[in-house]
């Protein structure tokens, strides 16, 4: 007996449903969990962790704050990169800031992504007691951007100028731009019809600070940090622990990974395995 041609559709259909079902829902996941507990991938596989005391301390994927209760950096540690998934290397949260190199304006809630990278390198630079200046950075951390009004608009000559990222009871970073004088901005003032004009300033076109310490990674769990970073801070932990520079360099040296496959990527250091190792070979004495 022939069945209808619809209903042997449907039976093909199910049959494809069945078998893809069982290959893709239960072999292929089987076959990876599998894969993932060879020898070299099992550790990955199984998240990383690192043990110590008998407690789970952290995993060599994820990074991880090494703050006070109040934020503030913690002298004896490595720091980590900026992280914008949750409140920090959230695993549950990991994502980025979604904010571009177009956004150079604060807003009432929000500073730009342009201030808070002027701010982390201001804030490091204290730390590290280094210069902590940086291209369309203003001294006082944030933003060095202009409204630039003009006669007609777009064009003619300038009839005011504002300082966007600057309020009362701030001064300007610049007194006058094109002769005019510079005014501070008001948080109820309209400034679109400005040109926004970001200012290069003195700064040096390599920052002292590099770009990984001051900027997020896609996934706000990046465990590593570059090694300009590394060494930027061997002085200060080295001094908080009462260790020799040249040992922390050493330890830096030991976490440092290479490039992947040999050419893709950049060579990092793995922070939380760094600091581990000083609290293991160079404890603080409190």
């Amino acid at each position: 007996m022939r069945l209808p041609a619809w209903l042997s559709q449907h039976l093909a259909a199910f049959r494809a449903l069945i078998v893809l079902t069982v290959l893709l829902g239960i072999v292929y996941p089987l076959l990876m969990v599998g894969i993932g507990q060879l020898p070299g991938l099992s550790g990955r596989a199984d998240g990383s962790f690192i043990d110590r005391d008998g407690r789970t301390v952290g995993s060599r994927l994820i990074g991880q704050s090494f703050t006070d209760a109040d934020g503030k950096p913690l002298k004896q540690y490595f720091q980590s990169r900026p992280s914008a998934a949750g409140d920090g290397y959230d695993p549950t949260s990991t994502s980025a800031s979604n904010l571009g190199p177009e956004n150079v304006v604060d807003t009432a809630d929000k500073p730009s992504l342009l201030t808070q990278v002027c701010a982390r390198s201001r804030a490091i630079g204290e730390v590290e007691g280094v210069d902590g200046g940086r291209p369309y950075c203003t001294p006082g951390g944030v933003g060095a951007v202009l409204a630039v009004f003009h006669r007609d608009g777009a064009t003619g000559p300038v009839t005011r100028v504002v300082s966007l990222n600057e309020t009362a009871p701030a001064e300007p970073f610049v007194a006058t731009y094109d002769g005019v004088k510079v005014e501070l901005a008001t948080p109820d003032g309209d400034y679109s019809k400005g040109v926004v004009t970001p200012i290069r300033g003195d700064a040096p076109a390599h920052p002292v600070v590099p770009a990984d310490a001051v900027t997020a990674s896609g996934s706000g769990l990046d465990p590593h940090i570059s090694v300009a970073y590394a060494r930027l801070q061997v002085n200060r932990v080295a001094g908080a622990r009462g260790m020799s520079p040249a040992d922390a360099q050493k330890l830096v040296d030991k976490y440092t990974t290479g490039r992947v496959l040999g050419f893709v990527g950049e060579p990092g250091v793995n922070v939380l395995q760094l600091n581990l190792a000083l609290d293991a070979a160079h404890p603080v004495r409190g």
